[in-house]
């Protein structure tokens, strides 16, 4: 039986947190603004589930998120190979990342991020309430605000997750503070988000309007009997945006979740602009030999030595195995005419053949990476380190191989 809401504003843990109640179709949301990393907003929602009556519970949460959140030691069944194949060795490595961030706030704040979220996913079972999964995936989030953003600017982003790992100060007061009013995301790159309007939308303003869709698209799809009142649990960085488009937003929601879920194109002049390179290198290799063979074969070589050897100076840089770096030095070389797994991803392939990561180095993968050292020590943490490295070095590679041939035949 519901409590009345005057009565339930003088319950002791509802007291100061941010609720909203938004009527749409027939619905009632009752939206829980909360802090990542605040025991209270945990009691918050324990007290509402526990007096209030709701015929579902929405959590700002995707898919992999809930299910990390749910088994987080699921990460653990990772195929590596899949992983590498697949294409995804970069966004691994950026979600361990960002983990690391979460980590440092769990060791200081003693709150482990998201356990409001956790709080409210335990609730919703306990009394067999449907669990509404509303946030966008956040591969997908991550994805756009990569594209959204300049060149330039993308190598910001790099840094500024680079500086987080070799961070070792503690995270000061007042970004935790922050934290309890925002966004997970907005604060892993709060110094980019606050500069950046196309970031800040891809991180924030995105996903509110995906987050009101989905809850318009899961109460049309839901079977319960009028009046239906869901509860809906969000970061406080959120329940204004959200709210406003709860009540405003227009669209069809399933329209607006597939367009919002889309993963932006990928630009293709970056993959012109390289083959463009490599043909005005092979051309320039080829009018060397049309001068003369020994020149001709000088250039290729160079091509060879270049890339090879940067490509193999990264999986050094790793502390790769010597038959990674064999595969990083005769891959790099080759990849024009070897279109699908690039330089790293080989490279990555043979160092996990030969040092394949054992049972431990999953047990202590998020520990391990938390110290800078812990990326060469830990097997997984090093393979995808030696993915990244390998690739950079490819790349140099290819320009300066270009830079030395064109300056040999001037």
């Amino acid at each position: 039986m519901s409590v009345p809401e005057t009565d339930l504003v003088l319950l002791p843990a509802l007291q100061g947190q941010p609720i909203e109640r938004v009527q749409r179709d027939g619905v009632e949301y009752v939206v829980l603004g909360t802090a990542h990393v605040s025991r209270s907003s945990v009691d918050a929602v324990e007290a509402l589930l526990a007096h209030e009556h709701f015929d579902a519970v929405a959590v700002e949460l995707c898919d992999s998120r809930a299910q990390s959140m749910r088994d987080p030691e699921a990460f653990k069944q990772m195929d590596l190979f899949k992983v590498i194949r697949q294409g995804k060795a970069g966004m691994v490595a950026a979600s361990l990342v960002l983990s690391t961030f979460q980590k440092r706030l769990a060791d200081q704040s003693g709150i482990q991020p998201g356990a409001e979220m956790k709080a409210a996913m335990d609730g919703a079972d306990q009394r067999g309430l449907p669990l509404w999964l509303i946030d966008r995936e956040v591969g997908t989030t991550l994805k756009r605000a990569w594209h959204s953003v300049g060149f330039l600017q993308r190598f910001g982003l790099l840094g500024g997750l680079l500086a987080s790992v070799f961070e070792r100060e503690e995270i000061e007061q007042g970004e935790i503070e922050k934290l309890k009013q925002g966004d997970l995301l907005e604060s892993a790159f709060s110094e980019f988000a606050s500069e950046s309007q196309p970031l800040y939308q891809s991180l924030i303003s995105e996903r509110d309007a995906f987050m009101a869709a989905r809850l318009r698209e899961d109460a049309m799809r839901s079977a319960t009997s009028e009046p239906r009142r869901v509860l809906v649990v969000i970061g406080a960085g959120h329940l204004k945006g959200l709210c406003e488009l709860l009540r405003t937003q227009q669209d069809d929601p399933a329209t607006k979740v597939a367009e919002l879920a889309a993963t932006p194109p990928k630009a293709r002049w970056p993959k012109w602009l390289a083959a463009a390179v490599v043909l005005l290198v092979f051309a320039a290799i080829a009018f060397a030999f049309h001068r003369n063979a020994a020149l001709g074969t000088q250039a290729l070589m160079s091509w060879v030595l270049f890339t090879g050897g940067f490509a193999a100076l990264g999986a050094l840089a790793a502390g790769g195995h010597p038959l990674s770096i064999l595969a990083a030095f005769i891959a790099a070389p080759i990849k024009p005419f070897r279109p699908g797994i690039p330089a790293g991803g080989i490279s990555a392939m043979a160092e996990a053949w030969v040092r394949r990561p054992r049972v431990v180095d999953f047990d202590t993968l998020r520990d391990d990476i938390v110290h800078w050292s812990g990326w060469w020590k830990n097997r997984v943490a090093r393979t995808l380190l030696n993915f990244f490295l390998v690739s950079v070095g490819t790349i140099i590679g290819e320009y300066s191989a270009g830079i030395h041939i064109f300056k040999s035949l001037l």
